[in-house]
């Protein structure tokens, strides 16, 4: 991924907060001559390894897991808040014109080779801590155990676990940083003036890079 000295993000933190925000992740796999990308919740072990392991599972029949084994780093995105960012939001632009549109956006690149898993008592503590954990906002949580157990038996036997050690974790925060600070207050005025929770995401991360 391109990114600029001033785009970097390099808090393992702050990436790692960015993860468990937005957990639906694209993963770029080498396959048998191809690349085999893939939709697919992560959960985040940071305690595992220096960057911290990525875990979730995959269909049965998805080939991702019958892929050729390889060396090659497999790439797992996180896409944070985005947002299109018009020069009309700039005090600049209306003094001389010199401005153009541009996208700001939030990224995580988490890179490591995975490793796929058809243990019973592994998929079962890993579905129960993937479902804890996003259902524990919900008005009326959902536990694993409120299904018939041969459901969930059945339903074990159909997915296989995947966990990716990272070792390679970066982060591009596009927000911005490059503008004067009256084009920067421009944009969180302009962005929260949209009202949507995406504009209002991005708006928080502009404003973190203001002198305000």
């Amino acid at each position: 991924m391109y990114t600029p000295k001033s785009h970097e993000e390099t808090r393992v933190d702050v990436m790692h907060e960015l993860v468990r925000a937005h957990p639906l992740a694209t993963w770029t796999v080498l396959g048998d001559g191809e690349l085999l990308t893939n939709h697919l919740p992560f959960g985040l072990d940071p305690s595992r390894g220096e960057f911290g392991t990525l875990v979730g599972h995959v269909d049965h029949s998805n080939p991702v897991w019958q892929a050729p084994p390889t060396d090659v780093l497999s790439v797992v995105a996180f896409q944070g808040p985005q947002s299109y960012i018009t020069p009309s939001w700039y005090p600049s632009k209306h003094e001389h014109g010199k401005a153009v549109p541009t996208w700001n956006y939030a990224v995580v690149h988490a890179c490591g080779v995975p490793t796929f898993i058809e243990n019973r008592d592994w998929l079962y503590a890993h579905i129960n801590s993937l479902t804890n954990e996003h259902e524990s906002g919900q008005a009326l949580p959902w536990a694993v155990a409120d299904a018939p157990p041969d459901f969930t038996e059945r339903l074990l036997t159909m997915i296989v676990g995947v966990e990716i050690p990272i070792q390679r974790l970066t982060g591009k925060w596009k927000t911005s940083q490059n503008r004067l600070e009256s084009d920067k207050l421009g944009v969180v005025a302009g962005l929260m003036s949209k009202g949507n929770t995406q504009s209002k995401a991005m708006a928080s991360l502009v404003r973190r890079h203001t002198a305000q």
